[in-house]
């Protein structure tokens, strides 16, 4: 075996990049953020002035050419897929997409269509968001490809333990605390819409209480972690061994 090095890479063996905002948001195992989520190699990219103002509460279209720059530079670092670490990111989906030559998904919300797909004519998603009155149509027509795909959307801005971690970052988290807000927030959505299929959500720094909402409300639950899960299975295809089935089918012979 011989390896060669790439010029401009320095990092090699990490098959996904995510682009991560501009915060200061504590990011426990669960979360693409905490790179003991995965068990294979990440690497990551800051988009600075990607703050929770610029990218949700208020869009800054002219962050576009930051995020391709970094989506640049994770792929030069090797980085077979890109991902985003926020679901607003979906903004600059199509133009990520465009830029870079590996496969690209910024946002959770990308699985609309295909969970869609999984599920009976009268049902419809439950969508748990960091911020529901920033989720926009435009989001939604993005995320969709200017499909239609029956939602619920449920926000968590008002919820004090993940306000206060997130919003207004004050450089903790309340993990019982914030489990409980995300566990209330899908039942509330469940109970409003008891056709509700399964459970989206959107904000990456939900992934570590899927499984509480789950139990809680027992529907699938999707979020940026399946996503990163479905990107690399393209990327990064699994070796399925012949081991034994050769030996096997020559004993049957003989």
């Amino acid at each position: 075996m011989i390896y060669k090095a790439n010029t401009g890479q320095d990092i090699y063996g990490a098959p996904i990049g995510i682009v991560v905002m501009d915060c200061l948001i504590p990011y426990p195992p669960g979360t693409p953020g905490n790179a003991r989520t995965f068990d294979h190699p990440v690497i990551y990219e800051v988009v600075r002035g990607a703050t929770m103002e610029n990218l949700i509460y208020d869009p800054k279209p002219d962050l576009v050419d930051r995020f391709i720059d970094a989506g640049k530079r994770l792929v030069q670092q090797g980085a077979k897929t890109v991902i985003g670490n926020c679901g607003f990111m979906v903004l600059f989906q199509r133009e990520m997409a465009a830029a870079l030559p590996v496969p690209v998904f910024m946002s959770s919300l990308l699985q609309l269509p295909l969970i869609r797909h999984g599920m009976k004519p009268e049902q419809s998603i439950g969508i748990i968001s960091s911020t529901g009155a920033s989720l926009t149509p435009r989001h939604m027509e993005i995320a969709c490809w200017g499909g239609h795909v029956p939602v619920t959307i449920r926000g968590l801005e008002d919820k004090p333990a993940f306000k206060a971690a997130i919003h207004d970052q004050v450089g903790s988290l309340d993990f019982p605390a914030v489990e409980a807000e995300v566990v209330e927030t899908a039942l509330a959505i469940q109970a409003a819409h008891p056709a509700t299929g399964a459970i989206l959500l959107e904000c990456t720094d939900l992934p570590p209480y899927a499984e509480a909402v789950q139990n809680a409300t027992g529907l699938p639950v999707y979020d940026i972690t399946s996503m990163i899960a479905w990107g690399l299975a393209g990327a990064e295809r699994k070796h399925f061994s012949h081991k034994g089935y050769e030996s096997n089918e020559a004993h049957h012979r003989a």
